[in-house]
């Protein structure tokens, strides 16, 4: 018969009572048992991740404590349960409102169902610095096991970001703290951590004054969280911060996160100030580089609008940098487009700002990684890089390899599609046969009425087509799809800023729908009219120029068709009168066999079968 697991006795008092200095004990691997979980939930206006307050034993007392937030799934997944047994692997401690908390970082479950030990007791407080205060309540005995002397060894490839006590202590710095341990609580602690992407100087001028400010996001192995100098920090700091490259930093202000200018999942984040102190670390192995989290293009409707991602991808196409004005701020952005291309078959355009965008000058289709580009709708999906986005050109990572490997092989000669013309519409719209709406029903709900958009199912026939302006000549650049110009001998579009011998038209189709309880007005753009004609906009437009009987022939045709539609609801504004516009989003031909089956298994399920 096994012994029972033994608990490391004293452990609580001796974190209780501890000096941050105290490398044995913070390089230990103590044995402890979980009491009870606590959800705590986000702070308002901060990180909207839950977090999990624990109360560990040793079998003599408990103490309080935190779990790093990459842990939570251990919780959510009962991994963990109430009276579990674990060895805490990494951790740190913080001092909050006078008591300490453990923050722990890393666990190994050992026994994950198990009977309490002992009947351990709080402890009173921190000692005055002669010995660790504590309830002298009586307590039974615990099966624990005297703490170690000497620290058990660990392996040599085993990473020690949470602490490097050794390396501090030599050079009178106080001990290294994980980045995901800082709160406001705390007044002496260190990080080591890579800049992982540098903002411009940015300035600003208000009523109560003008000012400059950059930013920098900072990683180290429990997490990133992104720090803000200020005025004359900026010229202090600006230049010693390079992207890429690790430091140690401490004195800088811990307030909560500014989640309007942070997509950063920290609920708090740093400003620097003149004191802040900034210096470069000499071996900055054990300080990861840029974590991805990799999204295939083809994914991307799958992704909210607005919502940041990491894609990877060969540069097919580079635009020549051009300018737009802002209209929020009437100023003149430089911007250039890339379109990306990745083994999913996808393609996607990505626009980059400022600096980033004048800088690039990469050739030869390189591979590229993106970081924290934010999702937009024009065109089906495209991504735009923030100032916090990173992008990372020809990145030394096993998928950039493998990326190169497959274009040269056979990706350079393939054909993609963009979101645009994935599917007969979409973005994330799908049909839904038993949640059709009858078009009355459509109406009389208010769909689309709300600031949002609504969406639904409808089946309906095409009663009416307009054939005035079916179709409109556009830009035939990938990803483009803006409306060119007429010239003397070419077309221009102003988005590219460039000129082309014949633009590629694309399909505007509004139509009058029908079905057994009304009429509607639909619309559909390019793909839906591919379906409805069955040709190219471009096709349709060459016949309509040379053949008005045979394009009247074309409308006939589509007239009186019945199509399953998955359509958008959202308000408008026409000559100052609010109205509703029904888009399509997706369409389908009927398909009798689905439905016959969706009608059999109805009648199976209904009363008339019992």
């Amino acid at each position: 018969m096994s012994s029972p697991i033994q608990l490391t006795a004293g452990i609580c008092s001796r974190l209780n009572n501890s000096e941050n200095d105290d490398e044995e004990l913070f390089n230990s691997q103590p044995t402890v048992q979980f009491l009870s979980f606590k959800r705590v939930p986000p702070g308002g206006g901060a990180s909207n991740m839950d977090r999990y307050r624990v109360i560990v034993s040793d079998g003599e007392h408990f103490l309080q404590s935190m779990l790093a937030t990459q842990l939570n799934h251990l919780v959510e997944e009962e991994q963990i349960l109430k009276h579990s047994i674990a060895v805490i692997e990494k951790f740190t401690c913080n001092l909050v409102q006078g008591k300490k908390l453990l923050i722990i970082l890393a666990l190994r479950v050992v026994q994950r169902e198990a009977e309490k030990i002992g009947s351990p007791v709080g402890i009173q407080g921190r000692a005055g610095g002669s010995g660790p205060s504590v309830d002298t309540q009586a307590a039974s005995p615990a099966a624990v096991t005297p703490a170690p002397s000497t620290v058990a060894p660990k392996p040599a490839n085993a990473a020690q970001p949470a602490r490097q006590q050794t390396q501090g202590s030599r050079s009178g710095r106080t001990a290294v703290y994980p980045i995901e341990s800082l709160s406001p609580y705390q007044n002496h602690w260190t990080i080591k951590a890579r800049v992982t992407n540098k903002s411009d100087i940015r300035t600003w001028s208000n009523q109560r004054g003008e000012g400059k400010l950059f930013n920098v996001t900072l990683m180290d192995e429990s997490g990133e969280i992104r720090a803000t100098a200020f005025n004359a920090a900026v010229d202090e700091l600006y230049n010693r911060l390079q992207e890429g490259k690790a430091y140690y930093i401490s004195k800088a202000k811990v307030n909560l996160a500014k989640k309007k200018f942070s997509n950063l999942a920290n609920e708090y984040e740093l400003t620097l100030e003149r004191n802040t102190e900034v210096e470069e670390c000499p071996d900055d192995t054990d300080v990861p580089t840029v974590k991805f989290n990799f999204v295939p293009i083809a994914n991307l409707q799958e992704i909210a609008k607005d919502a940041v991602c990491d894609i990877i991808g060969v540069v097919q196409e580079v635009s020549d940098l051009s300018t737009i004005t802002s209209k929020a701020t009437n100023k003149e952005l430089v911007k250039r487009e890339l379109t990306v291309v990745d083994q999913s078959g996808f393609s996607v355009r990505v626009t980059l700002w400022g600096k980033q965008a004048e800088q690039y000058a990469a050739t030869d289709h390189p591979v590229v990684a993106i970081k924290g580009a934010k999702v937009g709708d024009f065109q089906g999906r495209s991504l735009s890089l923030l100032s916090s986005s990173s992008l990372h050109i020809d990145p030394d990572i096993p998928e950039a390899h493998h990326l190169r490997g497959w274009y040269d092989a056979a990706g350079s000669q393939q054909t993609y599609q963009s979101h645009t013309n994935a599917t007969p519409g979409g973005g994330g719209v799908n049909f839904d046969r038993a949640e059709i709406r009858s078009l009355n029903e459509v109406k009389t709900s208010e769909l689309g009425m709300s600031d949002r958009v609504d969406t639904f199912s409808s089946r309906a026939t095409i009663m009416h087509i307009k054939s005035d302006n079916i179709a409109y000549p556009a830009c035939p650049s990938p990803g483009c799809g803006k409306k060119v110009l007429p010239m003397a001998e070419s077309w221009r579009c102003e988005k590219c800023d460039k000129s082309y011998p014949k633009p590629e038209y694309r399909y505007i189709v509004p139509m009058a729908v029908a079905d057994y309880s009304g009429q509607a007005w639909f619309q559909g753009f390019n793909e839906i009219g591919r379906v409805i004609f069955g040709m190219s906009a471009d096709e349709l437009v060459a016949i309509k120029e040379n053949d008005d009987t045979k394009f009247n022939h074309v409308l006939e045709n589509a007239i009186g068709t019945t199509y399953n539609f998955a359509c958008r609801a959202r308000q408008d504004n026409y000559n100052d009168q609010t109205r509703v516009r029904y888009g399509i989003a997706r369409i389908l031909p009927l398909d009798y066999h689905e439905e016959a089956a969706y009608l059999a298994n109805l009648l199976l399920h209904s009363e008339w079968s019992r």
